[in-house]
């Protein structure tokens, strides 16, 4: 079974070269909206709490603050519509899936940095 995943895998989904990311990166996601038959980029930037997945079926969840409400959002890392990915800085994490910064705010939801 898994010869035959990895067989699909390699044969018909398309690899995207992206940065390598890791939990505690505050990085900006820029995707395409499809509105109608108009296309717009729009771009997502938080943190990542969690990655899930391995290869090409790998996820990753961002949490961005939003006025004193949390937004988080699951991306496929092989999302079609995924244009680019900047990190704009490497955060320095002892766990790989920070649900707990969920509950964190202020000065306690800082995230060193590498």
């Amino acid at each position: 079974m898994e010869g035959l995943i990895n067989y699909v895998e390699t044969q018909f989904i398309e690899k995207k070269d992206f940065p390598e990311i890791s939990s505690g990166d505050t990085i900006t996601v820029f995707y395409d909206i499809r509105e109608g038959d108009k296309v717009r980029t729009q771009f997502f930037k938080g943190v990542i709490i969690k990655i899930k997945g391995t290869g090409l079926t790998k996820t990753f969840t961002i949490r961005k603050m939003s006025g004193n409400i949390g937004v988080e959002r699951i991306f496929p890392i092989n999302l079609p519509a995924i244009q680019k990915i900047e990190i704009n800085s490497k955060g320095k994490v002892r766990q790989s899936k920070i649900y707990y910064f969920k509950k964190l705010t202020g000065k306690k939801a800082k995230i060193r940095e590498k």
